[in-house]
């Protein structure tokens, strides 16, 4: 077995054998999910850039919020639409890894954002007097990039470890990639495949209880004013919202993954497999889309004023 890891460069993915028969409504179903996707989140990306008046920290976050969206579904949507018109369903050694990066790297985004908006949200209410002295342009810059490249680099340092381990399988009990079911597929164990996913999810830990800290000192301050409960309503609640659409979403699909029993129907499993590719991507812009005064009206303006275009032209 040790001999053969070298030869490994195709993996079967499992989750698909008992769709034969609804194969094409369940691709018209998934494509549609898909285009929904891309249209809730660059209407609130287009939204953001070209209304001026949006370029405030808060905006910027759901902003890249949404495009760490679109850049997570991507890969996954693509190979899964593929995998639905395949009588095979595989997936190359290089597309496998890769899946699993963009996967990770994007959920591991999704909580970066989102800790960074409940810093915001933290300081406007608690800390209203130095907002603009503390969110300065100069600074969302410099956090959103390290939003982006911390992610990026602990992810990139778990792939390397599963990427450079020797497999004894080729066989993703998944519909999509995952670098802790391919370290499982690993001959031997190493330390680096336990130390690295162990910090990774220390550090993360620590991002949940920072927002529950940042949320308890907001409730006692919005709880003091009427316009602070004014503005926790307007702006925590979605970000509230969101936040536990994606941990529940996360947690939900980890601990399944882990713990779950295999006796449930396939269906099942590869609901809860999708169900943070599916729910937040759409959830969360259409939350803050609706909740959001000035990005609800400005949509509305953009809408109402293409109306009235066309019908000049006609």
């Amino acid at each position: 077995m040790m001999d053969n890891f070298s030869v490994i460069t195709i993996f079967t993915l499992s989750g698909l054998s008992g769709t034969t028969h609804y194969r094409v409504v369940l691709f018209a179903l998934t494509l549609l999910c898909y285009c929904v996707i891309w249209l809730v989140n660059l209407t609130i990306i287009v939204t953001v850039i070209v209304d001026k008046k949006l370029h405030e920290p808060m905006y910027i976050f759901l902003c890249n919020l949404c495009i760490n969206g679109l850049y997570g579904t991507a890969g996954f949507y693509p190979k899964f639409l593929m995998n639905l018109l395949s009588t095979t369903h595989i997936i190359s050694y290089a597309g496998c890894i890769l899946q699993g990066f963009v996967l990770h790297s994007s959920a591991c985004a999704d909580f970066s954002l989102l800790v960074l908006m409940a810093y915001d949200r933290y300081v406007a209410i608690c800390r209203p007097l130095v907002y603009h002295s503390v969110m300065t342009k100069q600074r969302v810059c410099v956090f959103v990039f390290f939003a982006w490249l911390i992610p990026f680099y602990l992810i990139l340092m778990s792939t390397a470890t599963t990427a450079t381990s020797r497999l004894c399988g080729s066989h993703i009990p998944k519909i999509y990639c995952v670098n802790w079911l391919i370290s499982r597929l690993a001959c031997s164990t190493s330390v680096a495949t336990i130390v690295i996913p162990a910090f990774n999810y220390t550090f993360y830990f620590g991002h949940c209880m920072f927002v529950c800290w940042s949320y308890i000192y907001i409730i006692r301050t919005s709880l003091k004013s009427k316009e602070n409960m004014n503005k926790f309503m307007q702006t925590c609640v979605p970000h509230l919202f969101s936040l536990m659409v994606v941990f529940v979403s996360l947690l939900f699909d980890l601990l399944y993954m882990r713990f779950g029993s295999k006796d449930l129907l396939q269906g099942a499993q590869n609901f809860m497999a999708m169900e943070f590719l599916i729910v937040p991507p759409i959830v969360n812009p259409l939350i803050y889309g609706l909740k959001l005064t000035q990005i609800r009206n400005r949509i509305q303006n953009i809408m109402c004023s293409k109306n009235v275009f066309f019908r000049i032209k006609s």
